[in-house]
Formats: C-alpha cells, sequence, structure tokens
C-alpha cells in the first residue's frame, strides 16, 4: 500500500533527510586517502546521535553498521572495514536517518583523487540520471516513467549496465515503504504517482555488465565483472509539477568542492 502524506510529514521528512545530508556533508568534508570505511561509519553515527536522531541503518534486517560504504566494486551494502582508502578509489556511502519518527534514506558517490576519464564520465552519467528520473516524479505520471527515464540515460544513451536486482522505494515512517522503483523498465507503466508520495530514487549504474553477485556475508552486492558502479539517492516527494527534493546535495557538494583530496572534475 502507498502512504500519502500530508504537507505536514512532508516537513518532518525534509528535516530527516536535510540530517542525512548534513552528515554526508561531515564526510565530504574529512575524506581522503588513508582513512577507512570504519572512521566513516564512525564520524557519520556519532553526527547523527549528537543531533538526536537515530542511525537507521543500524541493526536493520541485521545490519551492523550505521551506513553502507561501497567502495569500487561494490554497488551497495558494503561492510565498512579497517582498509585505508587509496587515491583513485570510487567510496559511495549510503545512510539513513530516524527523525521525530520520519526516515531520511539517500547516497552520495565520492571520487578519491584522480581516475580515469570513463570513471569521470560515469559518476556524471549517474548522478544526471538521478535528476531525469526526479523529473517524472509529479502527479499522474508512473513509476515505470522514472525508471525508464534513468534507464534511457544510462543504458541506451552511454551503454552503461543498469542494475534490475535492487531499486529505489518509498519512504515514510517505514525505511522502505510502496512502491519499489526500479532503475529500468517502460514509460506508462506501474502504479500511479499521487501527490506527497514519497519515494527514495537511487540509480545504481556499472560501468561494465549489469550482473551483480552478493558476497556470504550476506549483504554486499558487487559487479560480477569487478568494474566499478556507482549510486547516488535522492528523498523526493511527488507534487504536480515539480518534485520536491527533500535532501540537498548542494552543501554535499561545497564541501567536496573545498575538499582538495575529492575529485569534482566532472562537474
Amino acid at each position: 500500500m502507498m502512504i500519502h502524506k500530508t504537507e505536514a510529514e512532508v516537513a518532518l521528512m525534509k528535516e530527516a533527510a536535510t540530517l542525512v545530508s548534513k552528515t554526508l556533508t561531515e564526510v565530504a568534508q574529512v575524506l581522503k586517502p588513508g582513512m577507512t570505511t570504519l572512521q566513516i561509519d564512525k564520524i557519520c553515527g556519532d553526527f547523527v546521535k549528537d543531533h538526536k536522531a537515530i542511525p537507521s541503518f543500524y541493526n536493520y534486517r541485521g545490519y551492523p553498521f550505521n551506513v553502507c560504504a561501497s567502495v569500487n566494486d561494490v554497488v551497495v551494502h558494503g561492510f565498512p572495514n579497517n582498509i585505508a582508502l587509496k587515491e583513485g578509489d570510487i567510496v559511495s556511502v549510503d545512510m539513513g536517518v530516524i527523525l521525530n519518527g520520519w526516515h531520511g534514506d539517500h547516497a552520495y558517490t565520492f571520487i578519491l583523487g584522480e581516475v580515469s576519464a570513463e570513471i569521470l564520465q560515469l559518476v556524471k552519467v549517474t548522478k544526471e540520471s538521478l535528476y531525469k528520473g526526479i523529473e517524472k516524479a509529479i502527479t499522474n505520471n508512473r513509476v515505470g516513467d522514472i525508471a525508464f527515464a534513468i534507464q534511457e540515460h544510462t543504458e541506451r544513451k552511454h551503454g552503461y549496465g543498469v542494475v534490475r536486482e535492487l531499486v529505489g522505494h518509498g519512504l515514510g515512517r517505514s525505511l522502505h515503504e510502496d512502491p519499489q522503483v526500479p532503475n529500468y523498465g517502460k514509460r506508462g507503466t506501474g502504479p500511479k504517482l499521487k501527490e506527497n508520495l514519497v519515494l527514495a530514487i537511487e540509480p545504481m549504474i556499472n560501468l561494465g555488465s549489469r550482473e551483480v553477485y552478493t558476497e556470504d556475508d550476506g549483504w554486499t552486492v558487487k559487479t560480477r565483472d569487478g568494474k566499478v558502479s556507482v549510486h547516488f539517492e535522492h528523498d523526493v516527494c511527488v507534487k504536480r509539477n515539480q518534485a520536491l527534493i527533500l535532501s540537498d546535495y548542494s552543501i554535499i557538494e561545497a564541501a567536496e568542492k573545498a575538499n582538495p583530496n575529492l575529485n569534482t572534475s566532472y562537474y
């Protein structure tokens, strides 16, 4: 069942989403080679708790960390660890919070230092595809319109692999609500979008094949061909003429541009 929020509830969800953005901004300010993803996990967990919220991933279905930190060929759900990050790594940080009973949940991919032109292009196109999908999150469109827009921009135009096994979702008092929001599909199909439905739209795009597998930990999803994957995610509220983006990339991007260890040349 899809749950449509009141205007007051949307405002509370924007607060939760913005807290995620502020937390990812903390990461953008300090991320550098030599850091570990466990350090990222601690930074995020501490920041969320300092702001009187709950890290919503921790213990969700047994997940043992505050964030998912997915490096290079890890698509999503990467376990934070003690391996030092290095120049050229692609780091996706996905996290959620519960604030005043409402969930925020989004992700951002960072580039540590110099990488190849093809990886810069993958990051650029994946981020663009997120906004292509968001443009379709308006009343009387369908979920398939969002899915088609993402697939059209990434797979059909650029030849990237669009992951099928993992999808975006509704968001609210629960971390995962209806509907599922795939990153591939046909226009005019799927559930109809009505005002104040809140969605987590999240393209997960591979440089090579779309094929993935899950490691023995039951969580970590990796590309089967070992090539890089990129993940961006926004929290979005369906509106009549233009979707309302509840999360805020602008503060993450400002911190990212100010950090000399991060590559923003794809902007």
